[in-house]
């Protein structure tokens, strides 16, 4: 990958953002090429998010991160090449004494070793819950020694106020790290941050430095305004169809039979139509075509009869409204059948996952629905307002492209009185992991089938998929991942 010509895709930083995955890349050597495109994925990254003032000092953070990251690397093939222990302090202090000059006047040796040894350095960042999480990898592990002056050089970054005193000052150059590092802490306090701000942890052998950036208030605060008046808008958008409110009621009654809704539905054609078109979708995998209504109704049951009926509801009121959201609702039923399949194969012991799981497959990106569907005047309205409050239309465009999608379409579940489960499933699908106890199972289904719709599609990549996810369903390589995707999809052609 470093001697390619290296250029940012747009449309994955847009698509990460939106779902809360990371980004990641890997390097062995940092050529320049490399460098340039790592500063060029953070800028895109901030812009997106619209936190362009971060910019200049977070790419300094990141180079200097980076920059530390590969000469640690470079320390262990020297180290190893000299015969020294670099975890011994004495073997450490005497290998430091001729590092540099030694290292710079022979780089590509070095360099060439260290790739060699499959030592890396990887850039991952991720924004969720409002936070940008920005990490620098590399498999060296940290020494006793190395912590020891990273944590004495942020204890030193408090005796100054300014950049400026600080490179007045006389510093321990003997590890170019040291004026670096201190720099980046204060350049964090021109960000309103502080050393809290910035960790370093080893985990399995890997050294990770982390930046936790929150992002700008007034950022927030403009997305939520915006988010508001789309909610608020919800209230224009028709009411439920008053044919299947009336069949919600009849299923809210404890004593109705089966036959009593079968006949219900029966004497409504298209709600007949519907019902069996899904009963005979690829979610249920009929041996033989069902053509019973009676029959449909004992085969998934009041629950699902009622989760049909708000599918069915949504798709009718979304019909009606302009806009083409065709490539949306396609998306959908990807994300419904890949639900289901994964819920069938991990969660057979979970009744309520299994009945409930294809609906919320199916409604997940209902926010994103609503903004494919909105008339454009009411867009325009909502534009217009922005410019009032002197939001930014970056802002309003953010929202478009699925900002806040989840919560927007959460809202629109709670007009149409949709229950609980399949509302906090829309709302926190790309955030499993705090989606309340009584639906996590579900979230994590919807969130998984996502990501494997979006990897079918090459939007996204097997790393961008949570680690702590893909344990819930047992998946521990790409290999077994792709295996699995490829069933389904296989399962899905064959219906």
């Amino acid at each position: 990958m470093d001697e390619q010509i290296l250029s940012v895709d747009t449309a994955k930083i847009r698509m990460a953002i939106n779902s809360g995955v990371p980004l990641s890349i890997t390097t062995y050597t940092l050529p320049h090429n490399m460098e340039v495109y790592m500063n060029e994925i953070l800028t895109c990254f901030f812009k997106e998010l619209h936190q362009e003032q971060m910019i200049q000092y977070i790419t300094y953070c990141q180079n200097e991160l980076i920059t530390n990251a590969k000469k640690a690397n470079t320390k262990r093939v020297y180290f190893k090449d000299k015969g020294l222990d670099i975890n011994n302090p004495e073997d450490y202090e005497e290998g430091m004494k001729s590092f540099k000059v030694d290292t710079l006047s022979n780089i590509n040796y070095y360099l060439s070793n260290q790739k060699h040894e499959g030592l890396y350095v990887r850039l991952v960042i991720q924004v969720r819950d409002n936070v940008i999480r920005m990490e620098i990898h590399n498999n060296s592990e940290l020494t006793y020694t190395e912590y020891k002056r990273i944590q004495d050089k942020i204890s030193r970054a408090q005796q100054y106020t300014s950049i400026e005193d600080t490179l007045n000052s006389v510093l321990d150059e003997s590890e170019g790290a040291g004026l670096g590092l201190i720099i980046l802490i204060l350049m964090l306090r021109k960000l309103g941050m502080s050393e809290d701000n910035f960790q370093t942890v080893c985990e399995k052998g890997v050294t990770i430095t982390r930046l936790c950036l929150p992002i700008y208030s007034n950022t927030k605060t403009n997305i939520d305004i915006v988010t508001q008046e789309f909610q608020d808008g919800i209230d224009v958008l028709p009411q439920f169809p008053e044919n299947i409110t009336h069949l919600n009621s009849l299923l809210s009654d404890p004593e109705v039979s089966m036959s009593e809704v079968a006949a219900s539905i029966g004497t409504d054609a298209t709600l007949t139509g519907e019902l069996l078109k899904q009963v005979n979708s690829a979610a249920f995998s009929l041996n033989q075509p069902c053509s019973n209504i009676a029959d449909a109704v004992k085969m998934v049951g009041l629950r699902g009869v009622r989760n049909m009926l708000y599918t069915i509801g949504t798709m009718q009121v979304f019909s009606k409204l302009p806009g083409n959201s065709e490539k949306l609702w396609a998306h959908s039923y990807k994300v419904a059948f890949y639900s289901f399949n994964l819920a069938y194969n991990f969660f057979q012991g979970s009744r309520d996952v299994i009945e409930n799981v294809y609906t919320c497959g199916l409604l997940h990106d209902m926010g994103k629905i609503i903004f494919e569907a909105s008339h454009p005047k009411y867009l325009e309205k909502v534009k217009n307002l922005c410019q009032q409050k002197g939001i930014e239309s970056e802002v309003f465009e953010k929202i478009l492209c699925g900002v806040n999608h989840g919560e927007i379409g959460a809202k629109v579940a709670e007009k149409w009185n949709f229950p609980d489960v399949l509302t906090q499933v829309i709302r926190y699908h790309h955030s499993p992991e705090s989606a309340p106890e009584f639906c996590k199972r579900l979230s994590m289904c919807v969130y998984l089938a996502d990501l494997m719709v979006h990897y079918t599609d090459g939007e996204c990549d097997f790393y961008q998929v949570d680690r702590s996810i893909l344990a819930q369903f047992k998946i521990t390589s790409e290999e077994q991942f792709k295996m699995i995707v490829d069933r389904i999809n296989q399962k899905m052609e064959r219906h």
